[in-house]
């Protein structure tokens, strides 16, 4: 099991991996810092590979990113045959309906906004793995 995470903010990144290492989760949890690494390592190009990039069986993406944001990054993923079965949650700082209803509109999977707390952080990590990773078939 692979979780990959596009975050440009490092300490977002280790809250994350913290929160999730907390809720149990032992597999492998992979970093990108914007869309532009993200579409390189779902499509294997740059400096990565199949063996150094492994499928996620979950994206966990924020929205406010350099380069390629999340937004364009979803649509990017969402209109390609071969990514679009990843799916996709957005974890961002944003709850403006606008953002909630641009994502969906794009095909995302999941949209929540990241919680201050570092415990309701870890509550939500915990959803989150038992819903994507635990209870429902992945393809």
């Amino acid at each position: 099991m692979t979780i990959l995470i596009a975050d440009d903010d490092a300490d977002d990144r280790l809250f994350m991996e913290r929160a999730l290492r907390q809720s149990g989760y032992t597999h492998t949890i992979q970093f990108v810092e914007d869309g532009e690494e993200l579409m390189e390592y779902l499509r294997h190009t740059g400096r990565y590979t199949k063996e150094t990039a492994p499928w996620p069986n979950l994206l966990v993406l924020d929205l406010n990113m350099p380069r390629k944001n999340g937004f364009q990054a979803l649509k990017e993923i969402k209109d390609d045959m071969e990514l679009r079965r990843l799916p996709v949650v957005v974890m961002t700082t944003s709850s403006a309906d606008e953002d909630v209803l641009k994502t969906y509109h794009l095909g995302v999977n999941s949209f929540v906004t990241k919680p201050f707390n570092f415990n309701r952080l870890v509550e939500m990590v915990i959803a989150l793995k038992t819903y994507w990773l635990d209870t429902v078939k992945l393809p």
